[in-house]
Formats: C-alpha cells, sequence, structure tokens
C-alpha cells in the first residue's frame, strides 16, 4: 500500500489554457479515481523552501524565477530558459512550483526517515530543469531536489524514467555521481525534443557507467518496449543494487498522444507499473517514490494515472469507468472519452515493425555494451 501526495495547490503549476502541461490532467485523473470509489486519502506535503529547491538550482535562477513570477519577466529571462513558448512566466510561478517541489522532496524524506516505503506523488516529474535554466514545461527539478535529500541520507538512488522524452535534467545534474543511476527509456532524440539521450551519452566523471539511456525508434509498439524495458532496466538494477528507486510515470508514450511517436497502450503501462513495484521489492527493500510528468491527450492520461494509483495502492483494476465521470468530463471536454479503463484492442498497421523491433533491441544490447566495462572496473 501506497502513501499518496497530493495537495490542490499542485493544480496552481499552470502556464495558461492553451498550453499542454495542464493542470486538468491532474484534476481529471483525481476526479477518476475518486469516481472509482479508490481509497486514496493523500497526505499534503509541505511547500519546498527556497533552500530546498537551491540543493540543484543556483541562485541566478532561482532570483530569475522569483523576479518572474510577478508575471512580468526580467530582460534575461530568457536567458534562463524562461518567458519562452515552452515554459511562459505566470504569476506566482515560483511558488507554484515550490509546491511541486515539496511533494517529490516530502516524499524523499518520508522513505529516508522510514516513515514509508512506496510513495506516490500525484504531481511533479519536472525532469527537464536544469541547474540554471528552465526547459521543456518544467521550472524547478523536483527529482533532482529528492534524489539529492536521499543521497545526503547515503542512499543509493536508481531513477528509472518512461516518459516518452529524456529525462536530460536529472541525468546531468547527477551524472558525475557513482551513487546514482539514471535509466531513461526514450524516443530517440534524432525525432523528438531535447535530443538528447543517446546511447553513448553514459554520464561523467566518477559517475561515468551510472546513465543509462534507452532510445527507441519512432513508432515503437508495447511489445518492443516492453522488452526493451525487460533488457535493460532489470539489469541494471541487479548490478547497481540500489536503496531507493526514484520513477518518473510520464504518460506521453500512448500512441495517442499528440507530442511524440510511441504507441504504448494502457495494458503497456500497468505491466510497467508492476514491473518498477516487483523491482522495487526485489532491488530496493521495496522503496519506491514515483511521480507523474508528461502526457497530452487527456483521455488517455487521465487513465494512465488512474492505473499508477491503483497498482501503487493494491486496488483490482475495474473495467468499465463510471457513467457520471464520463457525462461530467465529455461535457467538460466536448468530446467522447474511452468508456473503459484499458484501451480496446489495437491494431496499428505500422510499416516495417519487424525492422523496429529488431533496431530497439540492438539499442537495447548496445545501451548495455556502453556501460559493462564501467561496471566491470568498479
Amino acid at each position: 500500500m501506497a502513501t499518496t501526495l497530493f495537495h490542490d495547490r499542485y493544480l496552481e503549476y499552470d502556464f495558461g489554457p492553451e498550453h499542454p502541461f495542464s493542470p486538468v490532467r491532474q484534476e481529471m485523473a483525481m476526479d477518476l479515481l475518486n469516481a472509482l470509489g479508490v481509497p486514496l486519502d493523500p497526505e499534503a506535503p509541505p511547500v519546498a523552501t527556497r533552500n530546498d529547491v537551491r540543493r540543484v538550482h543556483s541562485e541566478p535562477f532561482v532570483e530569475t524565477v522569483e523576479a518572474a513570477s510577478d508575471g512580468t519577466p526580467p530582460p534575461e529571462a530568457r536567458s534562463f530558459g524562461l518567458n519562452t513558448g515552452d515554459v511562459p512566466v505566470f504569476e506566482d510561478m515560483d511558488a507554484a512550483t515550490r509546491g511541486l517541489v515539496g511533494g517529490t522532496l516530502h516524499g524523499a524524506r518520508l522513505i529516508a526517515d522510514e516513515e514509508a516505503t512506496r510513495v506516490l506523488q500525484f504531481g511533479g516529474g519536472l525532469h527537464h530543469a536544469h541547474r540554471e535554466r528552465a526547459s521543456g514545461f518544467c521550472v524547478y527539478n523536483d527529482l533532482s531536489v529528492a534524489i539529492d535529500a536521499l543521497r545526503e541520507h547515503d542512499l543509493r538512488v536508481a531513477y528509472v524514467d518512461v516518459d516518452v522524452h529524456h529525462g536530460d535534467g536529472v541525468q546531468h545534474l547527477h551524472e558525475e555521481d557513482p551513487g546514482v543511476l539514471t535509466v531513461s527509456l526514450h524516443e530517440t532524440g534524432r525525432a523528438l525534443f531535447p535530443g538528447t539521450g543517446h546511447i553513448e551519452d553514459i554520464g561523467a566523471g566518477p559517475g561515468r557507467g551510472f546513465a543509462l539511456n534507452v532510445p527507441l525508434a519512432p513508432f515503437t509498439e508495447s511489445g518492443s518496449y516492453l522488452d526493451a524495458f525487460e533488457h535493460v532496466v532489470p539489469h541494471a538494477l541487479q548490478h547497481f543494487q540500489p536503496d531507493v528507486i526514484v520513477a518518473q510515470c510520464g504518460a506521453d508514450a500512448h500512441f495517442s498522444d499528440p507530442l511524440a511517436d510511441l504507441l504504448l497502450t494502457t495494458q503497456a503501462y500497468e505491466k510497467i507499473f508492476r514491473r518498477l513495484l516487483a523491482l522495487a521489492d526485489e532491488h530496493a527493500g521495496g522503496r519506491l517514490l514515483c511521480t507523474l510528468g508528461g502526457g497530452y491527450q487527456l483521455d488517455a492520461v487521465s487513465r494512465v494515472w488512474a492505473l499508477l494509483a491503483l497498482v501503487m495502492l493494491d486496488c483490482e483494476i475495474p473495467d468499465a469507468l463510471p457513467g457520471a465521470y464520463r457525462d461530467r468530463w465529455q461535457d467538460r471536454l466536448d468530446e467522447p472519452l474511452t468508456p473503459t479503463l484499458h484501451d480496446p484492442e489495437q491494431d496499428f498497421e505500422v510499416d516495417r515493425q519487424s525492422s523496429i523491433e529488431t533496431r530497439n533491441r540492438r539499442t537495447s544490447e548496445q545501451a548495455l555494451e556502453q556501460v559493462a566495462s564501467h561496471w566491470h572496473c568498479a
């Protein structure tokens, strides 16, 4: 059974009604869980302090975020990745982002203090934020703040990122620390933002060999994705033997997502979430901290994140979505919703699927080959 973290202040992280990273995603998923009668009873975490954020972000960057939080960006904002199409400024942006950071940090502290083993942070996952640059809808990096707090307790951290985009900010913030293993499965950077996460990118300095990237071909289907996951993630965790796993559970690898080209189904996501739990039990004493992340097709992302909560809370997976929930959101969104929690059977009819599967298997093998010599020397 997981400890769940959520507060209405999470919904204040809002770039505006036309921006894809909308708090409606969480609102809809939470409403679905309530409609299903899931006993969430989320704990309300504290807001992160300025010093908490400064664990991983530079003083000039934090000052610029603060200055932009009156809705009027200073002239230097764009040099820090702010006031862009991806990261427009909004009023109280600093406080809203610290609200999300506080949730993920609180989850890490619960685990470090042995007050919880399995934590679902129903927000966060801002994996693109860098030390002094906002990027990809992400202002402060809640994941890295939490990882830094876990490292302060001398815990070895394995970070597993299943968002469709490479977890570049987290990797780069910890790439020199051999006590942090980062594993990212994502659509290849040759086709998708942020253009990083190549198999040759394996960390730096004393952390070389502790970053593992699996860039997957566009139009990868569930079977090939799961094969890559099984080929790489258990092997990496077996070698690294973490004390805790931190997972970013973005839902944007779903086949309906408008911003990417992987073809996962909700059935595949359920398998991924169950494997994360099993791998945490096997390699990390059950210690697992999950956050949300990307996901931009509302019908899909609400169902994927509901599945994440159901799996982490050891609840049965229902079939049909409650009628009142569907009516409420169909009226609000003015579009039909899938009537079941899982996707109907899909036939994608993708050309050259066998060559995509072969390419992904070879990518998985090469990713492990890149780090193997460093592991043998460790």
